[in-house]
């Protein structure tokens, strides 16, 4: 059941370098964006991303609204809210277990190996927690309601979620995986999985969809996709891949870390498989490790939840219930952080000392269409270059309010070179080619307030050294 989500794309706010001035007919100064080179504080004030035009819309619209409602009284009527679908951040903070005779607001813990058993020869639907557990259940039923999906499992990391993921492919199969793939993604897959299994990895640009067909062949049975990419937010067409793979008998994988399913579901798109590091977005605190997968395919379904069950490697009752806490805020939190990265994206595209900047939400993105055409919004992770690996590490280490970590989707900024960091694995001369340069950094947004964000990102950009 499609959950109606309240999140809106907002446009781009393009930037005119010759009149100094936006799309929306904001002034660079009424923005806070001015002295670049000097230490002076700048504020947004209080600017929020497309202001000016969604006010515009709503005055061109008064008119045909006051009409609407002098014509009928009765706009929001009890029958039509009775149908409509609650929105997702109602659904997250509604969510509850049916198990609990107490009806308690917040899931219990049931942190026990064991269940009593009511029978000697049947056994009942929780017996051992590395089987099923209330508290992980309850997550694992919230995460299926959010991507649209008819199961989902959750693991003991991301990375444990991936594993699972390879129980599609045998010795002697192909799998094509996203060219801008996450560092430890490419290490399973290059250095576990090809290595020890006998499967062929390709990595491709999947932006360009004939690359996707020309990689196709009789062997391939697993595409791997990440749509925004990590760290250069690439954006693939995840219709058009799903309705190739299939073609061949493929499964389509998609790892939605970098959206969460308040953005993106991309099981409504075509994909066989989403998996989300929870690590990140759904619990939000940086305080446990935990991935998920989800499907609506039954087949998969069995055999995921069987490789779960064997190896052992499901999410622990107290990490399911640290996630149950964190998804609660996970869309507010979400909408914040894109907000932020937004304003952030622009006011970096404007700056002499960006020499290029990745961001969906930029109409400059060479994806930008299509990403609108297949998420709710453009996120909170973006990267940026400056042509000088010096000035880069200076940015990242002199900030304020942005932690160096490789990770990201936590409620507080933070900073990194990913070819240093998370993106080390791959080989030096493979990260030149997939454009991914040691002077870029990544940034993910945080919800502090965005002037704040701002001002110690000038700062640092304007006294670091070339």
């Amino acid at each position: 059941m499609a959950l109606a989500s309240t999140f809106l794309t907002s446009p781009s706010v393009s930037i005119n370098s010759r009149n100094k001035t936006t799309s929306s007919g904001n002034t660079w100064e009424s923005l806070g964006f001015v002295n670049f080179k000097s230490n002076r504080p700048i504020h947004a004030k209080g600017f929020r991303v497309n202001c000016s035009i969604q006010k515009e819309r709503l005055i061109e619209s008064k008119d045909t609204l006051v009409e609407s409602v002098t014509e009928s009284t009765n706009v929001f009527s009890t029958t039509e809210n009775q149908t409509r679908e609650p929105s997702m951040s109602t659904v997250l903070v509604n969510y509850h277990n049916d198990f609990d005779p107490y009806e308690a607001t917040s899931t219990p813990i049931y942190q026990t190996a064991t269940f009593k058993m009511t029978s000697a020869t049947q056994i009942d639907e929780y017996a051992y927690s590395r089987i099923t557990n209330p508290t992980r259940h309850t997550l694992e039923k919230l995460l299926a309601k959010l991507d649209n999906a008819d199961k989902a499992y959750c693991f003991a990391s991301g990375m444990a979620a991936l594993s699972a993921v390879c129980e599609f492919v045998n010795p002697g199969d192909e799998v094509i995986a996203v060219e801008d793939i996450y560092g430890g993604s490419y290490r399973f897959l290059n250095e576990l999985i090809a290595r020890k299994g006998g499967v062929k990895v390709k990595q491709i640009d999947t932006t360009n969809i004939e690359n996707v067909k020309v990689a196709m062949g009789m062997n391939t049975k697993l595409i791997w996709l990440e749509s925004p990419s990590n760290p250069q937010l690439k954006i693939s067409d995840i219709r058009r891949i799903s309705e190739i793979a299939h073609a061949h008998g493929a499964i389509v994988f998609v790892d939605n870390s970098s959206m969460s399913p308040v953005l993106s579901q991309p099981l409504d798109l075509g994909a066989d498989i989403v998996m989300h590091s929870n690590t990140k977005f759904v619990a939000g605190n940086s305080s446990v490790l935990a991935g998920s997968l989800a499907t609506k395919d039954e087949r998969l379904a069995k055999r995921l939840e069987s490789y779960k069950n064997t190896t052992g490697i499901a999410l622990s009752p107290f990490a399911s219930w640290l996630c149950l806490e964190g998804i609660k805020t996970m869309a507010l939190r979400v909408k914040e952080k894109q907000n932020n990265a937004q304003i952030i994206a622009e006011f970096l595209a404007s700056h002499p000392r960006v020499k290029k900047i990745n961001y969906p939400g930029l109409s400059s993105h060479p994806g930008y269409d299509l990403h609108n055409s297949q998420a709710k919004g453009p996120g909170s992770l973006l990267s940026f270059t400056t042509g000088s690996l010096p000035l880069s590490k200076y940015i990242v280490e002199s900030t304020k309010y942005f932690d160096i970590s490789g990770s990201f989707g936590s409620v507080s900024s933070s900073i990194c070179l990913p070819y240093y960091v998370s993106h080390k694995v791959i080989p030096e001369g493979q990260r030149t080619r997939m454009g991914l340069t040691n002077d870029l950094i990544r940034i993910s947004v945080g919800i502090e307030d965005v002037n704040d964000l701002i001002t110690d990102l000038d700062k640092a950009l304007s006294s670091g050294s070339l």
